[in-house]
């Protein structure tokens, strides 16, 4: 039985980093990856832009933007994770804001407006129906000033919802201390694009091993459906940039409130 968001969120916070061969490393390249498209679109010095991350997790894209230059406050439904990212956000010497709020009551937990809100890693897909994706971009549209941009990023779910994959391919990490596995095996639901994903983390010396495992459901949302629903909020100017494009991981798509 898959956990509540809330709570894979809380339980996975000590151990997310560990999805990372070097989170630290790729803290910086999530950052300079997603700098590289805000800066086609805003021609403003980065200490200007004022930017809400809206599901900063342990902080992996917030922080290293907040050490670009950014003006960041980052949020997420998981107090746990948001405690995390703000110890990493010292460790790593990064000035930013934190607070906890959920993607369908952020415009009333989250005060102020923003030139930027993003949200990145395929966190839009919990969200298991249209009207609460409605609500969350109707969210998003109240936290933005006027020509401000939205961006985020999801899996590429347009062939995924035909293949329907069993197991993402594991990737296995070998650091000084430790040989580190992490896989996800994937249960899709009967007549619907909703899957279970159960996210596993094995950790071992070759003689010692244990294993973590923790599970949360989804829903495949296709890019014209993203798009469609955008569209219905008001945003304007919609756009998808594919991997081949970005070099970014997933698609990100663009809009703005005009």
């Amino acid at each position: 039985m898959s956990e509540s968001v809330l709570d894979f969120y809380n339980n996975f916070s000590e151990e997310y980093h560990l999805i990372f061969k070097d989170w630290d490393n790729s803290l910086k390249w999530h950052s300079k990856t997603i700098d590289k498209e805000i800066v086609k679109y805003m021609n403003v010095p980065r200490e200007e832009i004022s930017l809400f991350d809206c599901s900063c997790g342990i902080g992996t894209q917030a922080i290293g933007l907040a050490l670009l230059g950014y003006k960041v406050h980052a949020t997420d439904l998981s107090p746990k994770a948001v405690q995390r990212a703000r110890k990493e956000a010292e460790r790593l010497g990064a000035t930013l804001t934190f607070g906890v709020a959920d993607f369908l009551t952020m415009n009333e937990q989250v005060s102020g407006l923003f030139d930027i809100v993003i949200t990145f890693d395929n966190a839009l897909p919990h969200l298991l129906n249209e009207d609460d994706l409605l609500k969350t971009f109707q969210n998003v549209w109240a936290k933005l000033k006027d020509n401000g941009l939205f961006l985020a990023s999801i899996r590429d779910y347009n062939q995924l919802i035909i293949d329907r994959p069993q197991i993402m391919s594991p990737s296995i990490m070998d650091t000084e201390e430790e040989r580190r596995i992490t896989f996800q095996i994937w249960d899709w639901e009967k007549d619907c694009n909703k899957y279970t994903v159960n996210q596993f983390i094995t950790r071992g010396d070759n003689v010692n091993w244990s294993t973590t495992s923790r599970s949360t459901l989804y829903r495949a949302i296709t890019k014209q459906e993203l798009k469609m629903l955008l569209e219905k909020i008001g945003f304007s100017k919609i756009t998808w940039h594919m991997p081949e494009e970005t070099g970014y991981y997933q698609p990100i798509v663009s809009a703005y409130k005009i």
